[in-house]
C-alpha cells in the first residue's frame, strides 16, 4: 500500500487509521503512524482511505493530508437527507452482531445483509452472548437457518462463557472489518475483548486533538492480534445503508437474486405482477425463499417508494456488485 516518499515531492502513501474530523491518523508501510490534517475545506477522508501525505518543512511535527486516492469500496450511511455520507472506505467484510436478548429484529438484520450485497462486501452474522439459554436462543438459532442456507458464515461467541470468541476472531484474522447490530447486542464488548486497548487508544487520539470531551467522535482502525483489523467508528453504530433503484433492491437477497431470472418479466419487482416465480416461491417454497425474507424485501422496495430521491440514480448505478 505504501512506499517511499517520491523524489519529486516527498510526499507518500498511506492509510487513515484514525479520524476526528480534521485531524487524522495516517499509517506508512512500516507500522509508523503519522499525526497529519488535511489540506484545504474541500478534501474529506475516512477511516481506511489511502490517501498521500508529506510534511511542509523538514523537522514538522504535524503532517498535511493532500490527496485522497480511488476507494476500492465504500460502506455508506444514510443521512437525515436520505443520500449516502461515507463511513468507512476499503472495507473488506461487515458482521452483523444479533442475540438472543434483546429479540433480534429480523427486518434490520435483512437491511445489513443486503447493504453488504449491494456494496460488494462479505457478510458474516455472529450470534453473540450464544451461552444464553433458553427460547429466546432456540428462536434465534431457527431464524438462523435461513442465512445458513444462503451460505452466509454464521459464528457463535460471548464474552462471559463458552464458547467465547475464538470462533469471531477467526473470521476477522484476513479481513478489515466493521461490527453492526442492535444496540444491546454486545458490540462493545465484544471490540473491547478483541482489542483491549481500543478505549485508551481512542482517548489518547481525541485528547491529541484538544477535543478529549468528545471521545465517541472518533473512528479507529485497531489491528488485530491474530491477523486483520476492526474498524470502530460512531458512524457505524447506527449504521444504517442508502437505498439503490427499486430494480435493484432484489440484488441484495442472494434467493431472489438465484429465482428472479424465471421471473417472466426481466424488470419484474416481484410484487404484483404475472409469473413471477419469486412470489410463487415465497409463497409455497419456503426453503428456496421464506416468507419472511420476501416480507423484509418488500418492505425495502416500499421504501424506495416512499423515499425515492433522483440523484440516487447514478449513484446506485455504478455501485459495485457481489460476485
Amino acid at each position: 500500500m505504501s512506499e517511499s516518499p517520491s523524489p519529486a515531492d516527498g510526499r507518500r502513501t498511506g492509510r487513515v487509521v484514525a479520524s476526528h474530523g480534521r485531524q487524522l491518523d495516517v499509517e506508512d508501510t512500516a507500522g509508523v503512524r503519522h499525526a497529519c490534517r488535511l489540506h484545504g475545506r474541500q478534501l474529506r477522508v475516512v477511516c481506511g482511505d489511502e490517501v498521500r501525505f508529506g510534511y511542509a518543512t523538514e523537522g514538522d511535527s504535524q503532517g498535511t493530508v493532500y490527496e485522497l486516492l480511488p476507494r476500492r469500496r465504500l460502506l455508506e450511511r444514510l443521512n437525515g437527507r436520505g443520500q449516502g455520507e461515507p463511513v468507512v472506505a476499503n472495507l473488506d467484510q461487515l458482521i452483523v452482531v444479533i442475540a438472543p436478548e434483546p429479540r433480534p429484529d429480523w427486518d434490520v438484520v435483512d437491511r445489513y445483509l443486503a447493504g453488504a450485497e449491494w456494496t460488494g462486501i462479505k457478510a458474516v452474522v455472529a450470534l453473540n452472548k450464544s451461552d444464553i439459554r433458553g427460547d429466546a436462543l432456540i428462536a434465534a438459532e431457527q431464524e438462523l437457518e435461513v442465512y445458513r442456507r444462503l451460505d452466509y458464515p454464521v459464528v457463535h461467541c460471548s464474552t462471559r462463557h463458552a464458547p467465547g470468541i475464538d470462533s469471531l476472531r477467526r473470521e476477522l484474522s484476513q479481513s478489515v472489518s466493521v461490527l453492526v447490530g442492535q444496540s444491546g447486542t454486545g458490540k462493545s464488548s465484544l471490540l473491547n475483548a478483541l482489542v483491549p486497548e481500543a478505549r485508551a487508544l481512542t482517548q489518547e487520539i481525541s485528547a491529541a486533538t484538544e477535543e478529549g470531551r468528545h471521545t465517541t467522535t472518533t473512528a479507529a482502525l485497531h489491528a488485530l492480534s491474530g491477523g486483520g483489523a476492526l474498524v470502530d467508528s460512531p458512524g457505524v453504530r447506527d449504521y444504517a445503508p442508502p437505498l439503490p433503484l427499486a430494480r435493484q433492491i432484489g440484488e441484495g437477497f442472494r434467493e431472489i437474486t438465484a429465482l428472479a431470472p424465471a421471473c417472466r418479466f426481466a424488470d419484474c419487482l416481484h410484487r404484483s405482477e404475472p409469473s413471477c416465480r419469486v412470489r410463487v416461491a415465497a409463497e409455497s417454497e419456503p426453503l428456496r425463499l421464506s416468507g419472511r425474507r420476501y416480507a423484509s424485501y418488500l418492505r425495502l422496495l416500499a421504501l424506495v417508494d416512499r423515499f425515492d430521491d433522483p440523484s440516487r440514480s447514478s449513484k446506485a448505478a455504478k455501485a459495485p456488485r457481489r460476485r
